[in-house]
């Protein structure tokens, strides 16, 4: 049993703290608390003794447990040096402490014991703290945060955080009454880190960092940057966890993925937003990931999309910003779960042969008071001047790229999603803001690069190393630059000076196809050039084809609303449309809804109305797209040839006048070959020619007018012969039936 008899050489009287040094810990100022806290030798003269000092608010008395014995120890009391909590214990010779806990007792009789913190020595590696200096530690991730993990023997919780401007920083939660006197934190000198190793607490404990900086004692406190979990909103503390604990069933997706991904493969996207894609009928109330999991998996495989992309799930406070202005970056959010629930969705879509896309937000940040902004009593995260370090559109804060340690901030943030949760591609969005030091500011509002030029060459320059080390670290994941001006080279390598995305939206496509869709069909034929230009360029970046959710929110209306006519008209625009997106060249994305026709403006507050699927022409349109996917995924010609020219080949562009369009998309073999005819106009056009490159019969793959798609199921009844006269520089031609606001997919029977 415990005594409170001193051991023999122990001295409990015999203060030897300079006063400064009590007067800083007790008002939690002190900017080296392991250099005081915790054991330390104290002898003089030669001869040895160790001082071993605690702080415990609120304590009346408090022991040392001297373990060298085994358990369960002998207590010998320490001498209270302040009223606030402050106590020492001189053991004389020897000159280093026995292994020991503290055990303390309060004014009203409720003891208890702990490991001390300030027993333990430096956790970062040397190298470590070197390689996060530079700003090149890819593994970031490994190192800052709160991780789980045993030291000397003891399981506790090791945080470290980066706040060079911090006087005192100090680990605050739940388990030691949000008192930032408690845990202060090592101060690791100019590197500008903090650590400390807190014994004893475990996954699921909330925290927080209390900073108090060294300019006119500012002191806040902060979520951590490097927090894996994150409690909902409206609070806002992060949480500890264990990102290494869970058990992935996705080998044969992983094994296969860079196959699945290359840029001949086929890529059909459906863009989610996981609060609004369906949400339980009781109560409007959240689905949770693993529900999500379940039911998201089953639909993608039946649609026959092959990746989903969630709009960000990063930790963000506040819903109507569907996660473009996340604070917690290295955290899934919490509305739907658990990280490992997170994980368990991911993995769920894996095992079904579902790739998982996520939106990445490296380009700004919001201004929340527990976030990055005025990290540490200064402009840590952004940049100090508003004409570098604002974004007025959005009313964030723009990272400063050209700091070492925010881009080492980011580069691991990136390489986190895809290391700890298997995630297969990033879209990074909003690259255009990154791109230019003038974007969207008036003359006099921006600072012109080095030589003078409107161009970020910080944030071009971390882009590019964001690029290189996906692709080297994790070879096949896809990286998507949501970049809507004509900057050179987005998805070329870097060592040819581009910046190294594996794919870019296609926003020009976007833009010049909706408004030709907007159009009536009787004015169509003055827009033709619209359709046509795309061809110009398609092939100058490896393209995405998107019709996103920015497309059908703030007044834009929903894709189906958009089309001119009546009903009937309206949806077979849209199934148009969808079938002119599918067999362009260029991968293909989807936002949710517009697979089925929703009318209204997609809103994240409410579910999409699945309601609608009770009606013909809503469900044929869905069976539609899951018709497309499958023969895009199953006809080489739709996808294996994307990025160069000679995957396609006009068969009539010039047929202004009655709005038709009709390429050749080719595959990398012989006979891998499809036929596309576009009817623009509600017209119903028979006898319309178009030259081919080979004679026999032609089977009739797809038709969008088809009636079980609800169309008026004019075509050509599935099959027709080539006839063997020239035709617009063709050996052969057609007589086609072209469908009205239709599109018909037609293939060369073999030995034709």
């Amino acid at each position: 049993m415990s005594t409170t008899t001193p051991p023999t050489g122990t001295r409990p009287r015999g203060a030897t703290l300079h006063p400064s040094d009590v007067d800083h810990l007790i008002h939690a100022n002190h900017w080296d608390p392991f250099g005081v806290l915790g054991p330390h030798p104290v002898g003089e003269n030669g001869r040895a003794a160790v001082a071993i000092r605690t702080l415990a608010p609120d304590a009346r008395k408090a022991w040392v447990v001297d373990l060298s014995g085994g358990e369960p120890g002998r207590r010998v009391e320490m001498e209270r040096l302040h009223p606030a909590g402050l106590f020492e214990l001189v053991i004389t010779g020897r000159s280093s402490a026995p292994p020991y806990r503290i055990a303390v007792e309060n004014g009203e009789g409720h003891s208890w014991q702990y490991v001390d913190p300030y027993r333990f020595g430096q956790v970062l590696s040397d190298f470590d703290i070197y390689l996060l200096g530079e700003g090149n530690h890819l593994r970031a991730y490994d190192k800052l945060g709160a991780h789980v993990r045993e030291v000397d023997g003891i399981r506790g919780v090791h945080f470290a955080l980066w706040a060079p401007n911090a006087r005192r920083v100090s680990v605050v939660g739940n388990f030691n009454h949000w008192d930032g006197r408690r845990h202060p934190m090592r101060n690791l000198g100019p590197t500008g880190l903090w650590e400390v190793f807190i014994p004893d607490l475990e996954p699921g404990e909330v925290y927080k960092y209390e900073v108090k900086s060294r300019y006119n004692d500012y002191l806040v406190s902060k979520a951590d940057p490097f927090g894996f979990y994150a409690e909902q909103r409206p609070q806002t503390a992060s949480i500890v966890w264990d990102v290494d604990g869970f058990n992935w069933d996705d080998s044969e997706w992983m094994a296969r993925r860079e196959q699945r991904q290359a840029l001949d493969a086929p890529i059909s996207v459906y863009e989610v937003h996981l609060g609004s894609w369906r949400r339980k009928a009781e109560d409007n109330g959240y689905l949770s990931y693993r529900e999500l999991a379940e039911q998201l998996a089953a639909y993608v495989t039946e649609m026959g999309f092959t990746h989903v992309e969630l709009l960000p799930i990063s930790e963000h406070p506040f819903d109507g910003s569907w996660g473009y202005q996340p604070v917690g970056l290295y955290a899934p959010t919490s509305r739907f779960g658990s990280p490992d629930e997170f994980a368990t969705f991911v993995d769920t879509l894996h095992r079904h042969g579902i790739g998982v896309i996520v939106d990445w937000v490296p380009a700004h940040f919001p201004r929340d008071m527990h976030g990055l902004g005025f990290f540490d009593g200064t402009h840590l995260y952004e940049h100090e001047d508003p004409r570098l370090g604002e974004h007025r559109d959005w009313g964030t804060k723009i990272y400063n790229f050209g700091r070492a340690e925010v881009r080492n901030y980011l580069l691991a943030n990136a390489l986190f999603w895809l290391d700890k949760y298997h995630i297969d591609g990033l879209r990074v969005d909003a690259v255009a803001s990154m791109l230019y030091l003038d974007y969207s500011r008036n003359p006099g509002e921006w600072v012109p690069n080095a030589f003078g030029g409107n161009e970020n060459l910080e944030a071009i320059d971390f882009l590019k190393k964001f690029n290189e080390s996906a692709h080297a670290q994790f070879p096949g994941v896809l990286t998507i630059a949501e970049e809507s001006t004509a900057f050179p080279g987005v998805s070329r390598p870097t060592y040819i000076g581009g910046l190294g995305f594996s794919l870019k939206w296609n926003m020009g496509w976007m833009n010049d196809t909706l408004r030709y869709f907007a159009k009536d069909p009787v004015y169509r034929k003055y827009e033709h050039g619209s359709l046509t230009f795309s061809l110009v360029y398609a092939f100058t970046e490896n393209f995405m084809l998107p019709l996103s959710h920015d497309e059908v929110v703030h007044g834009k209306r929903a894709l189906l609303d958009k089309m001119p006519g009546d009903q009937w008209q309206k949806v077979a625009n849209l199934r148009l449309l969808l079938s002119y997106q599918w067999t362009h060249p260029g991968k293909k994305l989807l936002f949710m809804g517009c697979e089925f026709g929703q009318w209204r403006e997609w809103g994240e507050s409410q579910s999409l109305d699945w309601h609608l699927l009770q009606w013909p022409d809503h469900h044929g349109l869905q069976r539609m797209v899951a018709d497309l996917n499958r023969i895009y995924c199953s006809e080489p010609a739709l996808h294996q040839i994307d990025f160069e020219w000679q995957g396609f080949d006009w068969l009539e562009l010039h047929d202004w006048e009655n709005s038709v369009l009709a390429y050749l998309r080719k595959g990398k073999h012989p006979g891998d070959e499809v036929i596309v005819v576009c009817n623009f106009t509600p017209c119903l056009r028979e006898g319309y020619r178009i030259g081919v490159p080979h004679g026999g019969g032609y089977r009739e793959l797809f038709n969008s007018d088809a009636a079980i798609y609800g169309g008026s199921n004019a075509g050509n009844a599935g099959y027709l012969e080539s006839i063997p006269e020239h035709h617009a520089g063709r050996p052969y031609h057609l007589n086609l039936t072209l469908p009205p606001l239709g599109v018909i997919i037609l293939k060369a029977q073999s030995g034709g």
